[in-house]
């Protein structure tokens, strides 16, 4: 008998896999519920909007150093999800991740 978080593991691991992914995974897991898969969702998908939101602010500073702690921000924040994703670990990524499961609760 598989467990949850092997159930929608897939899922989750897809949800890291661009934005989308991210709509992909939502769409794969519209039908179980997976309560892992969703939490992995919510996660994949606040980074993936935090990319955008503030990629625009970056883009403002025109710094290589600025765009550079960025991209690095954002690379941390995407292989730590997936990481735990493939662990079958349910862990909110560093800083924002408490956020983005209060902000996208809708998401079952």
């Amino acid at each position: 008998m598989k467990t949850i978080a092997e159930e929608g593991k897939t899922a989750a691991i897809v949800a890291y896999i661009t934005i989308i992914g991210t709509i992909i995974a939502y769409f794969m897991n519209s039908d179980t519920k997976n309560t892992f898969a969703a939490f992995h969702i919510r996660q994949a998908l606040g980074i993936h909007i935090t990319f955008y939101v503030l990629g625009v602010l970056v883009g403002l500073f025109d710094s290589w150093l600025v765009s550079s702690a960025f991209y690095i921000f954002i690379a941390v924040l995407g292989i730590y999800g997936l990481v735990t994703a493939i662990q079958e670990e349910q862990k909110e990524v560093p800083i924002l991740g408490h956020y983005y499961q209060k902000w996208f609760s809708t998401i079952n």
